[in-house]
């Protein structure tokens, strides 16, 4: 199977640590916790490098761009699922650290992906 380079950028590992991050916290959460907010936290974190990884594959700027900007729409909702979970007390100090460091991190990679390709020509 031919590999495509999405799994060197930055960005996409980025969105590794994030979705294997949160996978492995909403293991630890109650059933009633997990039946109402984990799929979902779960989906929206994994869509982010799934995102990447269809815009790289796509082959042109304006696909590539398209599905950079539904990744950064799944990031907001990973982002607002967090929140959720940490108003329901499911996520600690530690955990919100961790998270909002490689959030933070990936929104910066994500907004520079559209630049990359505007100065690097796409093949």
């Amino acid at each position: 199977m031919a590999t495509k380079s999405f799994q060197k950028l930055r960005v996409y590992k980025l969105s590794e640590r994030l979705a294997n991050e949160i996978g492995q916290t909403v293991k630890t959460w109650e059933p009633f916790a997990q039946d109402r907010s984990d799929q979902q936290i779960v989906r929206s974190a994994d869509s982010i490098g799934a995102n990447i990884a269809e815009g790289v594959g796509r082959g042109s700027y304006q696909d590539n761009r398209r599905f950079v900007k539904i990744a950064r729409g799944s990031l907001y909702e990973s982002q607002h699922w967090l929140r959720r979970a940490y108003t329901r007390n499911l996520l600690n100090v530690q955990h919100v650290n961790t998270f909002t460091a490689i959030i933070n991190d990936l929104a910066h990679s994500i907004k520079l992906i559209p630049t990359i390709y505007r100065v690097i020509p796409y093949k």
